[in-house]
């Protein structure tokens, strides 16, 4: 139970994530490092790609193929991360305190980890 719990729980925080994306992507722009083109774009495909992994991993048979991707995905966005912890970059128009910036880092790693043990390692059987 506790593993299809997790599953549905992963799958819908990437899901809702993605789709944020397309609901507010002004609050994505300015996370954007400046040395990337294409802003918008580069935020509505990240939001897309959050969305196809939280789906690929409802399914059993693309649970692992879906893992790697989003274990990609967040390793592609991590640089977003650095960005606004170097350049103090307000979220949603607000000053944040460098603390949650500091955070960011880690719970990067806890997500890549999250989605490794549910997705890529699963359950042995």
């Amino acid at each position: 139970m506790l593993g299809k719990m997790s599953v549905f729980i992963l799958a819908l925080f990437f899901i809702a994530a993605g789709a944020n994306h397309f609901i507010s992507p002004g609050t994505y722009l300015p996370l954007m490092p400046d040395y990337l083109p294409w802003h918008l774009p580069l935020v509505y495909l990240s939001g897309a790609a959050e969305m196809m992994g939280g789906i690929g991993i409802c399914f059993r048979m693309s649970r692992r193929l879906a893992g790697w991707w989003l274990v990609a995905v967040l390793i592609s966005v991590f640089p977003a991360n650095l960005h606004m912890l170097i350049n103090d970059v307000p979220i949603n128009g607000k000053n944040v305190p460098m603390w949650i910036y500091w955070a960011r880092l880690p719970l990067q790693g806890l997500l890549i980890a999250w989605v490794y043990v549910i997705c890529v390692r699963g359950r042995r059987k």
